[in-house]
């Protein structure tokens, strides 16, 4: 089980992220660019996710495209999921109750990667 203060401590260990907000939420960037934020889910979210839909707090993190994307929601169905707002959009959703320490530090670091410019890459 992970918690927003171990996502700020993963995310800000990592190169060159500071933390911001978008649309009000919580978010840590990389050059500007949003690898991870706090999605909260909305009435409509949750009525297509119906029972599937978590009581617990949701992040977004971005994916190295579909393939990636495909990949990690077959991985890790118990932690990782998606909704149709994100249909076509680089990004999973995570359960935050769900996601180990390992796993979330994994998500972040390839998030971060997904974004990082290459400059920051190449260190």
């Amino acid at each position: 089980m992970a918690t927003w203060d171990d996502v700020e401590r993963t995310a800000t260990g990592l190169p060159s992220v500071e933390e911001g907000t978008t649309w009000g939420n919580r978010c840590w960037k990389v050059a500007g660019k949003t690898f991870v934020w706090v999605r909260p889910l909305g009435k409509k979210d949750r009525a297509q996710l119906g029972d599937a839909a978590p009581d617990g707090e949701v992040m977004a993190v971005r994916v190295d495209g579909e393939g990636g994307k495909a990949e990690l929601l077959a991985a890790e169905p118990e932690v990782c999921f998606t909704i149709p707002h994100f249909d076509g959009y680089p990004a999973v959703l995570v359960r935050l109750d769900d996601v180990d320490g390992t796993l979330l530090a994994e998500l972040l670091e390839d998030a971060w990667r997904s974004v990082a410019p290459p400059r920051l890459l190449a260190d």
